[in-house]
């Protein structure tokens, strides 16, 4: 009766993976090559491009194993099979050859030491907290994650906006990221880099964009009811056009002081892009002491 069992490994089978495998491998190469549509493949800033790398090194060294342990699960499968009328050489002390144990030793010992370089180096290198080399002078924006819209407070130009981010082009923007809401993510796909804003505590993130463009930035935390519409526009302009705006927000009538932030911060879906100039420069410390009793105490007396 077990004569007559149909083989787990017959024919089409075999060639059937091997058609999913290769399709997998092209599809991945498809979009290593030609990811436009993705912002993490769509590199447009300095960190974007080193994550951009480190993504596909790691990809393709991951391949150099996945590759080979499926030919020989094909090849395994392939010889061994029930089918197979010819006589297959039966050699029960293959684990003692010191050649195949230096090979089935060795290359994990290599890919392991060259992801711990890679790892050791990357790790430093992207350091979210570490500051960017140019000659041009950082521009710094406070960001508050709320309940489903993003805040951006510039203390220098003394503007802020809601779900609206603008940085001037080639230049280092610091972002000093909290929360007054349930914890979310911020992350522009395409400049690199997300960070977490939490209740509380500050998280800085460091970027830097090539050029002028506009990209998609958003919430990777669910985080409630408006998770999948808590996104926001980034927009890289010029240094003209970008002073040009800043200082028309600065000189408008429309005014961000802790009464109107109190209102902005109230849950909402869809708030549209909204600019304020931002005279009163203590909000974004007080939504970190509102989580401080004794700090927001002495914050309201002053």
């Amino acid at each position: 009766m077990s004569r007559h069992r149909k083989s787990l490994f017959t024919l089409p089978r075999i060639f059937g993976l091997g058609a999913l495998l290769l399709v997998i491998i092209l599809l991945g190469g498809y979009l290593l090559l030609d990811g436009k549509d993705m912002g993490i493949l769509n590199a447009q800033g300095i960190i974007a491009n080193k994550q951009k790398e480190l993504l596909i090194f790691t990809t393709l060294l991951g391949l150099v194993i996945v590759i080979p342990v499926f030919i020989m699960l094909f090849g395994f499968a392939w010889r061994y099979r029930e089918g197979n009328k010819k006589q297959v050489k039966h050699t029960p002390d293959a684990d003692g050859n010191r050649f195949l144990e230096l090979l089935w030793w060795g290359i994990p010992i290599i890919i392991i030491a060259v992801l711990s370089v890679v790892t050791w180096t990357s790790s430093h290198d992207l350091d979210p907290y570490r500051s960017l080399d140019s000659d041009k002078k950082p521009i710094t924006i406070k960001v508050v994650a709320l309940q489903w819209k993003w805040l951006f407070i510039y203390p220098d130009q003394k503007i802020a906006t809601v779900n609206e981010v603008r940085f001037p082009e080639k230049t280092p923007v610091n972002f000093e990221i909290t929360a007054d809401a349930p914890m979310s993510s911020f992350w522009i796909p395409n400049l690199g880099s997300q960070v977490y804003a939490m209740n509380g505590m500050t998280s800085q993130l460091k970027l830097e964009a090539d050029g002028v463009g506009e990209y998609r930035g958003t919430n990777t935390n669910i985080n409630g009811e408006g998770y999948a519409k808590m996104q926001f526009t980034a927009r890289s302009t010029s240094q003209s056009d970008f002073d040009r705006w800043s200082n028309i927000i600065a000189t408008s009538g429309n005014s961000l002081d802790w009464a109107t932030y109190e209102t902005v911060a109230k849950p909402s879906l869809d708030m549209p892009v909204t600019y304020y100039a931002a005279r009163d420069t203590t909000v974004f410390d007080k939504v970190l002491a509102k989580y401080m009793d004794h700090a927001m105490s002495s914050m309201e007396h002053n």
